[in-house]
């Protein structure tokens, strides 16, 4: 009966669907400590991203720093010019510093693809810190700018191969109703690392001439952490019965789940993975029509969406942009904590409330926020700014608490739900293909709009806030028409809600009858 039933989901047969939908309700599960120990060491990966982020636009705001590296930008920001307002910072070469990571993390995804498909997801986590390790040591080494690159590029790697598996690893270990909260460790813990690079870079400022060595050295405690952790945690049942270790994807699913009762749930595993098996090449299959809107959704459009808010230069540039529009060094670290702090306080009710509420509504009601704060920035700026003089407190406070409120905005929709969304759409058979194409779009629209923030805000000026608030409000369009809600529905049934949505149905239809001939291909 089984065969015949798989047989019949294969070819996205109507009458299967009812025995999908039966079992879900079967699944039982208890909280346990073994689970919330699991989750928090897979989440480690977030830190090692969100420390990265806070880290490098804070040295690259220090003195010391661009005085070895980069002496032309330090004469550039220390010369109080009419025209460098917004053109401070403006050098492709300490740009590539930053975005260069990027570019390594989207080449390595698609390595990691494969170590997280044939080795698992913890092998992957193991792969991402040892190298993070050692970039972050040739970073605090740093004689020259090669050596600063070829750290980042290290960095890089451990960052493609972290965010390849770390959210797979936390919806795979997740109950289907605490899912949403459980992914969003990832977010919690990137803003966590974001906030005490933060920190860090400001202690460090202080610290002559080699405070910068120290931040970006720093790195290391994450990375040594996520590697004795991943050496204790628990592959995911999901991953392990792809390897065909039954028995040890059943104990871990029992002691994960705090019951022996979890045939419902490890049946659908296996089935899962019987169909994952009947398909030679992942990749190919992201472009079979059963899965296209899972890919058009989840692959392209939120991955580079989350990007396109404006949010990560933002964060990335905080110091930076705080310098530019006229605040001290230290009180532009000090802002950068500020926005920090945002983050972490909007993942906690993202959290708190994103399996209550649905993942829709957060996109919808903090889009609306993040485009009246954008539009709001860039009225102050056009009529305050750039006229060569600092600007006044009242001003420059107005402009930290609109900031502080987007990143608010951002921090409990774009930013963890970028990661949980497509985390949680595609089928197991294309799920680590498709989760290296979210990493790599997702790298592909940081490292873009990292390598031409800065070019950009020197050139449209606070014309750059109003293109992100334009793009925001097409972004709320797409996800109001086109992205079903996945709250608390199990991972292995997404897809019926595509085959069931006013849009979708359309694309997947025509294509139910060939899947089953199509997959076996």
């Amino acid at each position: 009966a089984n065969n015949i039933k798989s047989e019949a989901k294969m070819a996205g047969g109507g009458f299967s669907d009812a025995g999908t939908l039966k079992r879900a309700h079967l699944y039982q599960y208890k909280i346990t400590g073994y689970f919330i120990f699991s989750c928090i060491v897979g989440a480690l990966g977030g830190a090692l991203f969100g420390y990265d982020l806070g880290v490098s636009g804070g040295v690259t705001s220090m003195d010391d720093f661009l005085i070895q590296f980069f002496p032309k930008v330090y004469e550039k920001k220390h010369a109080h010019l009419a025209e460098t307002d917004y053109c401070k910072y403006d050098d492709q070469i300490l740009t590539l510093f930053t975005s260069s990571l990027y570019f390594a993390a989207l080449v390595s995804t698609f390595g990691a693809s494969s170590v997280t498909k044939t080795k698992g997801r913890k092998a992957s986590i193991l792969a991402g810190s040892v190298s993070f390790f050692i970039g972050a040591i040739l970073n605090a080494a740093a004689k020259s700018i090669t050596m600063l690159i070829l750290g980042r590029i290290l960095l890089g790697v451990g960052i493609g191969f972290g965010n390849q598996a770390v959210p797979l690893y936390l919806s795979e270990m997740a109950p289907a109703k605490v899912r949403g909260a459980v992914n969003q460790l990832f977010q919690l813990t990137t803003c966590l690392g974001i906030l005490i690079a933060n920190l860090v870079n400001y202690g460090t400022e202080k610290i002559h001439p080699w405070g910068w060595r120290l931040s970006l050295g720093l790195a290391t405690v994450p990375a040594v952490f996520m590697f004795i952790g991943g050496c204790l945690c628990p592959e995911t049942p999901n991953s392990l019965v792809e390897q065909g270790r039954f028995d040890e994807g059943r104990a871990v699913l029992e002691k994960v789940r705090g019951t022996p009762n979890v045939d419902a749930e490890f049946d659908d595993l296996i089935e899962a993975s019987r169909e994952a098996k009947s398909i030679k090449n992942p990749f190919q299959n992201l472009l079979l029509r059963k899965n296209r809107p899972q890919v058009i959704i989840g692959a392209f459009a939120i991955p580079a969406f989350q990007q396109l808010t404006g949010n990560n230069s933002i964060l990335f540039y905080a110091p930076v942009i705080f310098q530019t529009l006229g605040f001290g060094s230290g009180a532009s670290l000090y802002s950068s904590v500020i926005t920090s702090v945002a983050l972490v306080v909007a993942t906690l009710i993202s959290m708190a409330f994103v399996d209550k509420f649905g993942r829709r509504a957060f996109f919808l009601e903090a889009g609306a926020e993040m485009i009246i704060c954008l539009v709001a920035m860039a009225i102050v700026l056009s009529v305050e700014f750039g006229k060569g003089k600092e600007l006044s407190y009242g001003v420059s406070i107005f402009l930290v608490i609109v900031i502080f409120l987007f990143v608010l905005a951002y921090g409990r929709s774009w930013g963890p739900l970028g990661w949980l969304v497509p985390s949680e759409l595609f089928p197991l058979e294309i799920r680590s293909a498709a989760q290296s194409v979210v990493v790599c779009v997702n790298m592909i629209f940081t490292a873009l709009v990292a390598q031409f923030f800065l070019v950009s805000l020197c050139h449209l000026k606070y014309g750059i806030f109003l293109l992100f608030a334009a793009l925001i409000v097409l972004m709320s369009c797409f996800v109001f028409f086109l992205l079903p809600e996945t709250k608390q529905v199990p991972i292995e049934e997404i897809y019926l809600l595509f085959e069931n949505h006013w849009f979708w149905k359309r694309v997947v239809g025509e294509g139910k009858n060939t899947s089953g001939s199509s997959s076996n291909v």
